[in-house]
């Protein structure tokens, strides 16, 4: 009997999946089950909190994994984050694997389309969020896309690429900072603190003492500043790998 009743649940739950009519306003619960609605309002109450309105019905956010309106597609990220208040991120690419990025909100543009109008999507980076399908989101990192994306050989070797080049920079950056810190000791530290000269003729003695090693700092804050340059280059060309690993994978 009980694995009876684990089937039908499995059952519901994939029926609910397919049934979901994503040309329409609705709202996606953790239950599986779906709201559908004329017109869905999300905003923040007077007291800062989210509040869902499908027409005349408020929905608690908490309950809600995923809601499609005029403005777009949207993922709860309370499961990935453990928030204590429920927070939404936008749909920003759609295929077999959806990317999830947060959007900060604005009161005046609430009720328009004006998220990436005109403008190139972002590139993929570690805080986005992604999914499969309607399944709970994922935080984007190498190891959840690399048990994701098992299944396609070319977007394995871009994922590897992305390793490989955020390895790099991390090297590049971590040598920056070595010859940033390695100027500063040579400006403080003086190449002779103190060189006595021999007497005058007149019986006196002088000191001369040294400056600041100018000439070895500005070297390592040169070094410091290319090291730099390059870590940020390899880096934008990491995330470059990332989104062409999820490109390829969502062909």
């Amino acid at each position: 009997m009980k694995k009876l009743l684990m089937v039908v649940l499995a059952s519901y739950a994939i029926t609910a999946r397919a049934q979901v009519h994503e040309s329409q306003n609705f709202l996606y619960l953790n239950s599986d089950s779906v709201i559908y609605a004329k017109r869905i309002i999300f905003r923040p109450d007077f007291s800062g909190f989210w509040q869902l309105q499908a027409d005349s019905r408020r929905i608690s956010p908490e309950k809600v994994k995923f809601f499609s309106n005029e403005n777009g597609f949207f993922a709860n990220t309370r499961r990935v984050t453990f928030g204590r208040t429920a927070e939404f991120a936008e749909r920003v690419a759609e295929g077999k694997i959806n990317i999830f990025q947060e959007i900060p909100y604005d009161e005046f543009l609430d009720d328009r389309a004006y998220r990436y109008g005109g403008r190139p999507e972002p590139v993929i980076n570690l805080r986005m969020y992604y999914n499969k399908g309607f399944d709970n989101l994922k935080k984007v990192n190498y190891q959840n896309l690399k048990n994701d994306m098992a299944d396609n050989p070319e977007s394995m070797d871009m994922l590897a690429g992305y390793r490989r080049s955020m390895n790099t920079s991390k090297i590049l950056y971590a040598a920056a900072g070595a010859s940033f810190v390695a100027g500063i000791v040579s400006f403080l530290v003086k190449g002779n603190d103190m060189q006595k000269l021999s007497h005058t003729g007149f019986g006196q003695s002088s000191m001369n003492t040294k400056g600041p090693n100018v000439t070895g700092t500005l070297l390592f804050w040169g070094l410091a500043a290319g090291l730099g340059v390059g870590g940020f280059v390899v880096h934008t060309s990491g995330s470059r790998h990332l989104e062409s690993a999820v490109d390829v994978y969502n062909r």
